[in-house]
């Protein structure tokens, strides 16, 4: 037998408690007292200072070995993380050394003396 529907939402899993006539939330209506400021976002800014050399990892997966094995099932989880992190390392080196950011020599490798 079927039941004839209520015009104001009762049953049939229209969700929402509370709601006013329009179906928004009391609290959502409430909330709204004013219109946001609009941001200029192509005003001027000013220059950035020029960047630190950057100086390439000698091993991009320590912090992510130190963090112990991943809660990944299944073999060779470890490895394929650490694949991924050395090759988003290798990208952002040659990304750096294209565009000049990249140290002439590393600190630790100045310090010891030549072969």
């Amino acid at each position: 037998m079927s039941q004839p529907r209520n015009s104001k939402g009762g049953g049939g899993g229209g969700g929402g408690g509370g709601q006013g006539q329009n179906g928004q939330s009391r609290r959502r209506r409430s909330g709204r007292k004013g219109k946001a400021k609009p941001v200029d976002l192509w005003r001027p800014v000013p220059p950035l200072a020029e960047p630190a050399p950057i100086v390439p990892a000698g091993d991009p997966t320590a912090l992510i070995r130190s963090l112990g094995e991943p809660p990944l099932p299944g073999a060779g989880a470890e490895m394929a993380i650490a694949a991924v992190v050395a090759r988003a390392a290798g990208l952002a080196e040659a990304l750096a050394r294209v565009g000049g950011l990249v140290a002439d020599e590393p600190d630790d490798v100045a310090d010891e003396p030549a072969a």
